[in-house]
């Protein structure tokens, strides 16, 4: 019985032996398509390496433009520092401020023939091909300096491979950077790029963070130190493995000597010192503003996907840092007041209310630009912006609007309104009665009705001119929310964002021009080249410069004698116009003012609206943080401009009560402007005088008299 290896011979033998005497026959023919298949393979590895895979290379240009992140600038209205767009722990140091004993610590031990090769050192790939292939596996890399700025800066994603591949990637790719950059450039771009643990990139960061001290001031034992991590930044650790740490540091020592960058005294007295560590490792700026979480979504939204592909950007921004400053710590303090008041007004059921919040938005009403902007009364990373989002009912604060469109029908501000009881059926049969909050007063001037907040004379005047035409008034001057066209409309029943109605305010601040607010000017590539830049419309006409005049005036008078007095009792002078607003049992309190160059709303109440407190109001709580604001962050930046009258207005002085032309005994007058032909044309029929009040004025007029002086006053005011 033949055994299996028998039949095996058997059956296989005969094939082998004609193809061994084949290969003997054409070996030529098998050795040179050997030689073509490893020159084949040589050549697609070759141009795998000099193409960088299939991704690509850098090209030329983007090396040179290459700059390690630092998390990109974002830049207040004058050039300062407001934040970045995110906060990396790196700062870029140029090469000159770097000591000459830093960078020969790294290169004696990262790569000590830097300056002899052109990316890659042949001789130490040699050595390691040789000692890998001995040990049947990676046991050694060859690694130039230039190759870790390759795999650290250029292919970030292939860091963690340890393949062919990437190997052949950072070779082409380094050679392209020798031909590209200097040495010294490489070098400096691998100080700054390179990871040395605890989340730190780069020699500046990682000084700052292990020894509280610039790159600049390192001794040789601290450089040797910092050139011991890229090896290994965790199992290195001078604050977790101390031992390791130090035993690593003498070891870069050592070769620091050998390479004759320093003696061998002075690294045996380096080596001598103890780890001297700061206490407290470096910790990241915070954001200096809490302004900065909108203008990261604005970046975000208008460059998306090529942020990755610019890196570092400068953003320029409208926001002013001194005035942002000022209008958070408004909000701030103003908030903590009015939660007091809630705290004192009702204890039992403030308890567990939750927090008063608050928002502001501030800006340029020639342009729009966004000078300053809280969506918080405390920052939370990418929290709620209630500036910008929350919409809430405005209450009397939207008023102008009503008294706006009036002017824009032929009345003026001395125009006579009822301020009586008034009743209107709604749509769904009910009687809707609205109130006064400090009883009614009859007839009046729009002046009047607006400065003390009439409820009934603004309702009254709202149906005479037509919700709808003061709902498209609103719109035309930026408010973008729904707004019914119900008639608690004319009391601000409609729910607008702080920004919509500070923006719309602007029209009246600035002569009737629409602008829209805007955060961000322009943002710029590292190199200084612009990537976008906001194109903004150009001002449209939304009311007449001489409507927009006098519903300024009358505003005024809101601030000097009305609701918003308490601006003047806080000692704030000068041009300043405004409203209060405050809506159905003080669930929301706000005051808008604005001069001839800021336009600034507040707002407080709780997130979910409930009453704050029984006698709560805008003019008594919230234009406090708008006379705190303009003073802390405005008042020297008051271009010192006035209002101008508009020409071809009319000058009359009438009686503040009735609106007819003034006599020399009206109890109190005001100089009106008018558009020409709706100045009134009568004088006063309540104040005439007896016979001897006239024999007595004329003596006052050959003499002079007290009158006369307190209208000269009541005008010059």
């Amino acid at each position: 019985m033949r055994t299996l290896g028998a039949r095996t011979r058997a059956r296989f033998g005969p094939p082998l032996r004609r193809a061994r005497g084949w290969l003997r026959a054409h070996w030529r023919l098998v050795a040179g398509a050997a030689f073509l298949g490893c020159l084949l393979l040589f050549a697609l590895a070759w141009t795998f390496a000099t193409t960088c895979g299939f991704r690509g290379c850098p090209s030329v240009a983007e090396i040179r433009r290459f700059r390690p992140t630092e998390g990109s600038r974002i830049l207040d209205r004058s050039g300062r520092l407001l934040g970045r767009l995110s906060y990396v722990r790196r700062i870029n140091v140029p090469l000159e401020k770097v000591p000459k004993h830093v960078r020969a610590a790294f290169i004696a031990t990262e790569d000590r023939r830097f300056y002899f090769h052109d990316g890659v050192d042949w001789r130490s790939a040699g050595r390691a091909l040789v000692r890998n292939v001995g040990a049947l596996g990676v046991r050694e890399g060859f690694s130039t300096i230039t190759m870790q700025v390759v795999r650290n800066a250029f292919v970030p994603e292939l860091a963690q491979e340890r393949s062919l591949r990437r190997k052949l990637v950072e070779i082409g790719l380094a050679r392209r950077l020798e031909e590209s950059l200097s040495k010294q450039e490489i070098l400096e771009l691998y100080l700054n790029v390179i990871y040395l643990g605890n989340g730190t990139y780069g020699i500046e960061a990682a000084s700052r963070d292990l020894f509280g001290k610039s790159v600049g001031r390192l001794t040789i034992a601290e450089a040797a130190t910092l050139a011991a991590l890229p090896k290994g930044p965790s199992s290195y650790a001078p604050r977790r493995y101390p031992d390791r740490a130090k035993a690593r540091r003498n070891l870069v020592l050592g070769l620091m000597a050998a390479e004759g960058y320093i003696t061998a005294a002075q690294a045996r007295e380096a080596s001598g010192r103890r780890l001297a560590l700061s206490r407290t490792p470096w910790r990241l700026p915070r954001d200096t503003t809490v302004a900065l979480d909108p203008v990261r979504r604005i970046v975000d939204s208008v460059l998306g996907d090529r942020l990755a592909e610019v890196g570092d950007v400068v953003v320029h921004t409208t926001l002013d840092l001194q005035t942002q400053a000022a209008a958070e710590q408004a909000v701030q303090r103003q908030a903590a007041a009015i939660q007091r008041v809630a705290a004192r007004a009702n204890r039992a059921s403030a308890r567990g209310a939750g927090e008063i919040e608050g928002a502001m938005v501030a800006l340029d009403p020639t342009s729009g630009a966004v000078r300053a902007l809280v969506g918080a009364r405390r920052y939370t990373p990418r929290g709620f912006n209630r500036a910008i989002l929350a919409r809430r009912q405005p209450g009397s604060a939207f008023k102008p609007f009503v008294y706006a469109a009036a002017l824009q029908r032929g009345f003026t501000p001395a125009s006579l309104v009822s301020d009586e009881p008034i009743e209107i059926e709604l749509d769904d049969g009910e009687i809707w009665r609205p109130a006064n909050m400090d009883g009614y007063v009859g007839e009046t001037t729009l002046r009047r009705a607006l400065m003390q907040s009439r409820n009934a004379a603004t309702v009254r005047l709202s149906q005479e001119v037509g919700l709808d035409r003061i709902a498209d008034l609103a719109y035309r001057a930026g408010i973008r929310s729904k707004l019914p066209l119900e008639p608690s409309l004319a009391l601000g029943a409609a729910e607008v964002t702080p920004l919509e109605l500070v923006g719309a305010y602007a029209v009246f601040a600035n002569g009737g021009l629409r602008v829209r607010p805007f955060l961000v000017r322009r943002i710029d590539a590292a190199d200084g080249t612009v990537i976008w830049r906001d194109t903004l419309p150009a001002p449209a006409r939304v009311l007449d410069a001489r409507d927009a005049y006098q519903i300024t005036s009358m505003l005024r008078s809101v601030v000097d004698h009305g609701t918003g007095y308490t601006v003047r009792e806080l000692g704030l002078r000068g041009p300043v116009a405004g409203k209060t607003g405050t809506t159905n049992d003080a669930t929301d309190l706000w005051f808008v003012g604005f001069t001839p160059s800021i336009v600034a709303g507040f707002w407080f109440g709780y997130d979910q609206p409930k009453p704050i407190a029984s006698a709560a109001t805008g003019g008594r709580l919230a234009a406090p943080a708008f006379v705190t604001f303009y003073q802390r962050g405005w008042r020297g930046k008051e271009s010192g401009r006035e209002w101008t009258v508009p020409e071809g207005m009319v000058r009359r002085t009438v009686d503040a009560y009735n609106g007819h032309l003034a006599t020399e005994y009206c109890p109190r007058v005001e100089v009106e402007w008018f558009k020409p032909g709706t100045e009134p044309r009568e004088s006063c029929p309540e104040h005439r005088g007896s016979f001897f009040d006239r024999v007595g004025s004329f003596f006052e007029r050959i003499f002079g008299g007290s009158r006369e002086e307190e209208r000269e006053e009541d005008e010059e005011r």
